[in-house]
């Protein structure tokens, strides 16, 4: 636009010039065409757009919205009009309690009621996209913001709203999908409804109360002992199985040598003891003679 209105003011000077008489007489056929070849050179470049990719423009002309949107690339578009580009890419809005970590530098999380009366504070994440041919409708109803005017104060709502319908300690462990389930689909169908694309809800945590932390705490507590003590007690019944199975071997193989014993083993069991000491001497008697005697001199 700059160009074509200094082309213009170039042309008007050509012509003012050339009714008077001034000693830039000789240049004033150069000085007009300059002027022409900015304002075609400007006009040219002003019927032209691109869009990037990942974006729509939407054309306003004097307040009025167009419902045609530009898509990426060149288009070639009224040189008076005004584009606005809408991102039609994956945007995230994190709520958090954490500072620096959300969209807001401060603490924004969402302080909740429970069905029990009790306080909880959740940090969300909104994944969401604009619905490329509704971009126009989106820009006539609620403008670029749609960030503040609707993603954050939508999501904080329902979110609130239908936390009332669960217990504290529900919402933390046994229900939390369920929970994020409910909310997508309440929060989804608003979208929808005003030209936005929800595609992922993120319930990335839950805070309780610190009594309530303390009780769970000590639950789990309890639970981690009962199962110690249930594993204490398998392993003491384990040991006791073996030994009443070894003392039954022992019980039986004593049985069998009792049962079986004889002098002629008693005397072979001595002699084998005997044989393995090494202070023993051994003497060996012949039964037909008794007065022959055999030493082992070791």
């Amino acid at each position: 636009m700059a160009a074509i209105i200094f082309g213009i003011v170039l042309i008007v000077i050509g012509v003012v010039l050339s009714k008077a008489q001034t000693p830039l007489k000789p240049y004033l056929g150069f000085i007009r065409i300059a002027g022409i070849a900015l304002t075609v050179a400007g006009l040219a470049f002003s019927v032209i757009y691109q869009v990037e990719p990942g974006q729509v423009g939407v054309q306003k002309l004097f307040g009025k919205v167009s419902n045609k949107t530009l898509s990426s690339g060149l288009n070639l578009i009224n040189p008076l009009v005004e584009v606005v580009i809408f991102d039609i890419r994956t945007q995230n809005y994190t709520m958090s309690g954490v500072n620096d970590e959300g969209d807001k530098a401060s603490d924004d999380a969402i302080r909740v009621l429970s069905a029990d009366g009790l306080e909880v504070i959740i940090d969300l994440t909104v994944l969401y996209r604009v619905t490329p041919s509704q971009a126009p409708r989106i820009l006539q109803e609620l403008g670029t913001d749609y960030k503040n005017t609707i993603v954050r104060p939508l999501c904080r709502t329902k979110i609130r709203d239908n936390a009332v319908y669960y217990d504290a300690v529900a919402l933390y462990s046994s229900k939390r999908d369920e929970f994020q389930d409910r909310i997508f689909k309440s929060i989804e169908a608003d979208f929808r409804a005003r030209g936005l694309e929800l595609e992922q809800l993120l319930v990335r945590n839950i805070t309780l109360p610190q009594s309530v932390k303390a009780t769970i705490e000590s639950k789990i507590n309890a639970e981690q002992e009962a199962q110690k003590m249930t594993f204490v007690l398998q392993k003491e019944k384990q040991e006791a199985e073996r030994k009443r199975v070894e003392a039954q071997g022992i019980a039986d193989y004593q049985n069998i040598i009792s049962s079986a014993l004889s002098e002629k083993q008693l005397q072979y069991e001595m002699i084998k003891a005997i044989a393995n000491s090494p202070n023993a001497k051994l003497i060996f008697m012949d039964a037909k003679k008794p007065a022959s005697l055999i030493v082992d001199g070791k």
